[in-house]
């Protein structure tokens, strides 16, 4: 597959995830730090983002599966992955953090 045909399906697909609401705005800033000097920060910075986002739902597992829930403490991993999602443009993560901090507070295991 040619660069140029790569790049248009790269541009199709983010485009597809802002419609879909996975992408926000800050996404894009992120994309505009990116220049010549260092051509592959945004795959850096995304790639930081999942191993840090796997690490803390593993946390969040180990919280959720204790017998008694320390909602402090998993509201806790959900406010470092939401600022981590934030500071991507993960809009659909971030906002289904938000709903889950609403849960721990509310202290809802159900939810």
């Amino acid at each position: 597959m040619e660069v140029g045909q790569m790049q248009r399906r790269l541009l199709e697909y983010t485009k597809s995830l802002f419609m879909e609401g996975v992408l926000d705005n800050q996404f894009l800033q992120l994309q505009q730090l990116q220049d010549e000097s260092n051509p592959d920060f945004v795959a850096e910075v995304v790639s930081l983002f999942f191993a840090d986002s796997e690490r803390l739902l593993n946390d969040l597992t180990r919280a959720l599966d204790q017998p008694t829930i320390d909602f402090k403490m998993v509201d806790s991993h959900v406010h470092q992955l939401k600022g981590s999602s934030s500071s991507i443009g993960a809009e659909r993560i971030k906002n289904a953090c938000v709903a889950f901090r609403n849960f721990c507070e509310e202290q809802n295991i159900e939810g």
